[in-house]
């Protein structure tokens, strides 16, 4: 199950990375791929999650071993959405084809966006291989990161300088909110990590009670 996350996780990161260049470089053929390659992200979650449910038909396992079952079961729902939210973003590049989908006066804001989810969805990867905690700590402080950069495109976008047709604030704001909504799921499998470890769950602020 861990390589199959690991597998999956991969994926991820390489979606949002050619997502994010086909965002800030206008590249249709990346977008397009992006695209298809949602796809596969479907299928390797549907494979995780037959494998994930079998376990617990067949093996019925208890305390620690459930609570990986289960867990393994939430991430790889996170990365399913992850995949989702790489795909809207390149949807958006293809959409605006020729042209880019930023302004001009936004551009520096998206191409940090894409830098930090990048970095993000690599650490992520490395936190599934390793179990090491401090690389969940280093996740959550990029995700505030993240949070602030969407904070100042919807600031900018607000004020008396904007000069965007309605297209142009639409896209931006879409943008900004599938790269904030890629960065909390990431947040969502390390804290699931550190379930793992201590046994403790904080649940995220936007994770209903169950």
């Amino acid at each position: 199950m861990q390589a199959r996350l690991i597998e999956l996780a991969t994926l991820v990161a390489d979606s949002i990375e050619d997502a994010s260049k086909a965002f800030n470089e206008s590249d249709i053929t990346l977008a397009e791929r992006v695209i298809a390659g949602d796809r596969v992200i479907d299928g390797a979650t549907a494979t995780l999650d037959e494998l994930a449910i079998d376990i617990l038909a067949r093996q019925q396992p208890v305390a620690r071993d459930l609570r990986l079952v289960v867990s393994a079961l939430r991430m790889s729902a996170s990365l399913e959405r992850m995949g989702d939210m790489a795909g809207h973003i390149a949807q958006l590049a293809r959409y605006r084809f020729p042209e880019k989908v930023a302004r001009k006066s936004l551009r520096p804001h998206f191409h940090e966006l894409g830098e930090l989810t990048v970095k993000m969805a690599r650490q992520l990867v490395r936190l599934l291989e390793t179990n090491n905690l401090s690389i969940a700590a280093e996740i959550q402080q990029e995700d505030d990161k993240v949070d602030a950069l969407r904070e100042a495109v919807l600031e900018r976008m607000l004020g008396e300088k904007w000069k965007g047709e309605p297209m142009d604030t639409v896209d931006a704001t879409l943008a900004s909110r599938y790269y904030e909504r890629f960065a909390d799921h990431a947040v969502k499998i390390a804290k699931r990590v550190e379930y793992l470890s201590d046994g403790e769950w904080v649940r995220p602020q936007d994770e209903p009670e169950v």
